[in-house]
């Protein structure tokens, strides 16, 4: 074996409902950073979107939101590939494939799955079920080697690492025999295989943001109040008075991050703040720790509006030329299709679907 294998960098967002602050932070702004030092692929996963009820022209438009929040954020569509996740039939075959590798435990295991399905489980898709399945198929098709998530998708990543490895074991005299086995150097770890063990990137302040209205829950897209969340879209009006709103406490804010273990609604808008203004919680709290929130709140809205305004500026005048996201998501299936479809022919060569 050779050690042959490069990093790259792949991570997608769901098409569901208008994108937010913690989208944005917590994976888009990531997305951006990293590609100045990594090859990265960007995918907005309209696949994953019905595994839920949609409605077809609003995931088209949606499909097209997201894409156009990428460019909007920074990403350089010519340096790098954006995509959406149906243009690319790989994505669906190796998802079927890791369908054949997975276990009915692991998948029994996903929270996420849980917290979408409720109490009425049997009610729920096989699709919403499997799908981090086709996620790992999602990343493992480009065979990327790093994936910038927020912390509550990690349990997904060590899904696709489970997978990797499985697949490795399974077919390790089948790969060896074709020719196909790599070692690969991800981090400290050597893996010998045709998949590398991916690896979650997490880090910075406010990894997960949570709700303006309920400081225990994320920030989500699907939560039914507005006030509930900023979303790229939003107006600086409409950004400062979501964040004048916001849940607090009636005490003053603490001097050090520790002050803030008991205080939920406090701790999200200190780690907003931080990570709007690229610093750590503390320098924060050096700097607001004693005052009231009403002196908080006016600061954080002057930061989120400075930040995001130009983000959502782009946005729409992105979303006003259909065609030309089109034409950006079309040259990038392509590209993506180029590096997708000889990963499909090694499996289906090591699995023994055709010769």
């Amino acid at each position: 074996m050779t050690n042959i294998f490069h990093e790259r960098v792949f991570s997608g967002v769901q098409p569901t409902g208008h994108l937010t602050l913690g989208n944005y932070l917590g994976a888009i702004r990531k997305f951006v950073a990293m590609q100045e030092r990594h090859e990265c692929i960007y995918c907005v996963v309209d696949m994953h979107a019905i595994t839920m009820p949609q409605n077809p022209t609003e995931l088209i438009n949606a499909t097209r939101s997201v894409a156009a929040a990428f460019l909007a954020a920074g990403i350089d569509p010519a340096q790098h590939i954006v995509f959406n996740q149906s243009r690319v039939h790989e994505h669906a075959e190796l998802a079927w494939v890791f369908n054949c590798v997975a276990r009915m435990g692991w998948l029994n295991r996903m929270t996420q799955f849980k917290e979408k399905a409720g109490k009425d489980r049997e009610n729920a898709s096989v699709g919403l079920f499997a799908y981090p399945a086709l996620m790992a198929a999602d990343i493992l098709i480009y065979r990327a080697t790093h994936v910038p998530v927020g912390d509550d998708q990690k349990q997904h990543l060590e899904l696709t690492r489970d997978i990797a490895q499985k697949f490795n074991n399974d077919y390790s005299d089948r790969i060896a025999e074709l020719g196909l086995g790599i070692e690969m150097h991800i981090g400290r770890e050597t893996v010998s295989g045709y998949f590398p063990l991916t690896e979650p990137v997490i880090e910075g302040p406010a990894t997960r943001i949570m709700s303006l209205r309920d400081g225990t829950k994320k920030m989500s897209k699907s939560d039914p109040s507005d006030l509930s969340r900023i979303n790229l879209t939003d107006t600086a009006d409409e950004i400062a008075r979501k964040i004048r709103k916001a849940k607090t406490d009636p005490e003053p804010l603490p001097s050090e991050a520790a002050g803030l273990a008991e205080r939920p609604e406090a701790a999200n808008l200190v780690g907003i703040y931080a990570a709007l203004a690229d610093m750590e919680s503390d320098a924060v709290l050096a700097e607001f720790g004693g005052k009231a929130f009403s002196e908080f709140k006016p600061a954080l809205a002057d930061l989120a509006v400075e930040v995001l305004s130009p983000v959502a500026g782009e946005m729409r005048r992105l979303i006003a030329d259909p065609g030309h996201i089109d034409g950006i998501l079309a040259d990038g299936a392509e590209r993506a299709s180029a590096i997708a479809a000889p990963v499909m022919a090694d499996v289906r060569r090591i699995v023994g679907l055709g010769a």
